[in-house]
């Protein structure tokens, strides 16, 4: 695959900040996020035992080796709409025995609860990662939430423990991440916020920490710019949270999302307008978190973000599922430099989702899985999880949407991890002009090592399943070292990831 011939050249400086303050990219922020919804789950991750589809267990082995590449740090489940109309009893015992329900947000596709509490678990066992389960605070009840807690986590000789045990696992599960409730000022409950703080104080308070399991309990939070939310939550939860969510989509009208693969080049660029308000919500809900947690003790957690276009056509209502272009790759990117920084705050992110739902990582129909190109982004980001940020500036030309917002050319985030090895991930987001990039080190010594490289023909480009690699990373290899600088040239819509060993000394 070869990269856009060159037809303008951009220049931009990027100035690294050693001297400024930083802080470590929680791992987290590379989250994920499975919901029963379409094809996520079942066809997705769950075959079951007995499909002749190669699995270990009922999982998948293609998913299950792609995921365990992208060393997912943590998974959110069930929900989503789902979370707040799922049961989890209904979701435990033989499976031939467990009774199924009507998922009446998606599509009202008969769900047979086949996966469920252990199905979950034990995928997040097997692919190292932390679980984040969302609980029933919609249309379930405190004792609800309660024994689920304890069914999950207790080392007791109790009753639910007990049942946990009948069921074939006999020691608990590590449960970190617990979110009560999900969207609670819309599809989780219509609730003014007012209302949900009360529930959450009420909730919350039963669901307790058995053994050495320790819940980092997270509160619903706003959409968007709902500051009024978060001004609430604040006041009324407070320190009784550990996290507190927010939701952003790359949405212009929801009312008509667009094609995921046939759009113009003001499309694209009205796409990364709409793509960088994260920032701006980031930012206006931190002001407000800060006023009143200046030590920054709760966590603001991205738990659904991405892309969300119209379902592709001919598929079944309801089920969200979408094709993944370098467009959607370059939101990916985008974001994640985001959530970096403002990790001093973000500690965790979710996109949205897993498989075949929305701005997934692979797709799969029947035996065949391809990658998508945001699965590449974060394949190709994942050396950032855990590092400590390096702050840096960024002198570049703009470029102005359709909707009158200006975006950068060049974005470029960078960190060091605990080897002393630098990474520095950049992306041009021209359509047509390459770009000159020099990094000034200021004093941090490196050595050239490798790079590598995603981009492809046309901004349109797409893996499918008989052509699942037309968009895929390439080394890269243009960089050039002078004294105390790095310079390379970035191909017209690329990403690019460096790898910088530290220099001798």
């Amino acid at each position: 695959m070869a990269c856009l011939p060159i037809v303008a050249q951009e220049k931009a400086v990027i100035d690294l900040k050693p001297q400024k303050e930083t802080w470590r990219i929680e791992k987290e922020i590379y989250g994920h996020f499975s919901e029963h919804l379409g094809t996520c789950i079942y066809g997705g991750i769950w075959v079951g035992p007995g499909s002749p589809i190669p699995n270990t267990q009922g999982y998948r082995n293609d998913v299950l080796n792609a995921l365990k590449n992208l060393q997912i740090p943590v998974l959110r489940w069930p929900g989503g709409c789902f979370a707040d109309e799922y049961h989890w009893r209904d979701g435990i015992g033989p499976r031939q025995l467990r009774p199924k329900m009507i998922n009446t947000h998606w599509g009202g596709t008969v769900e047979d609860n086949s996966f469920g509490t252990h199905e979950f678990l034990n995928l997040c066992e097997l692919l190292g990662c932390e679980p984040f389960v969302s609980a029933n605070l919609g249309s379930g009840t405190v004792e609800e939430m309660a024994d689920w807690v304890e069914y999950m986590t207790s080392p007791a000789d109790s009753p639910l423990a007990n049942l946990r045990r009948e069921n074939g696992r006999n020691e608990p599960w590590k449960v970190k991440y617990f979110g009560l409730g999900n969207e609670s000022w819309g599809c989780g409950g219509n609730m003014r916020p007012e209302f949900y703080a009360d529930q959450y104080r009420r909730y919350a308070t039963y669901c307790r920490n058995f053994g050495d399991n320790r819940l980092f309990k997270i509160a619903v939070g706003p959409s968007d710019f709902d500051v009024n939310w978060t001004e609430v939550m604040m006041k009324n939860i407070g320190r009784r949270m550990n996290g507190l969510s927010v939701h952003f989509y790359t949405v212009h009208d929801w009312n008509a999302k667009g094609s995921a693969t046939q759009f113009t080049s003001d499309d694209y660029y009205r796409t990364l307008g709409k793509c960088m308000d994260i920032d701006n919500v980031i930012e206006a809900h931190k002001t407000i978190m800060d006023r009143t947690d200046p030590e920054k003790r709760i966590a603001l957690m991205v738990d659904e973000w991405g892309t969300w276009w119209d379902q592709e056509p001919g598929t079944i209502p309801g089920h969200l599922y979408q094709q993944n272009t370098m467009r959607d790759a370059f939101v990916a990117a985008l974001s994640l430099m985001v959530f970096h920084s403002h990790g001093e705050r973000v500690k965790m992110a979710n996109i949205a989702q897993l498989a075949n739902v929305l701005q997934a990582m692979v797709l799969t129909k029947d035996d065949k899985m391809v990658l998508t190109p945001t699965y590449h982004v974060f394949e190709m980001f994942k050396v950032h999880q855990g590092a400590t940020f390096m702050p840096l500036d960024i002198k570049t030309s703009h470029i102005v949407t359709p909707d009158k917002k200006v975006i950068q050319t060049v974005y470029a985030t960078a960190s060091v991890n605990q080897q002393g090895v630098m990474h520095i991930s950049l992306a041009n987001v021209s359509l047509d002009n390459s770009c000159e990039v020099t990094i000034n080190l200021n004093g941090v010594r490196v050595k050239v090592s490798s790079g590598r490289i995603l981009t492809s023909g046309e901004i349109t480009d797409y893996n499918d399943f008989d052509h699942p690699h037309t968009v895929r990373p390439e080394s890269y290899s243009t960089v050039k070292a002078g004294k105390d600088l790095l310079t390379l040239t970035l191909p017209a819509k690329s990403i690019v990831t460096l790898e910088l060993p530290a220099a001798d000394k």
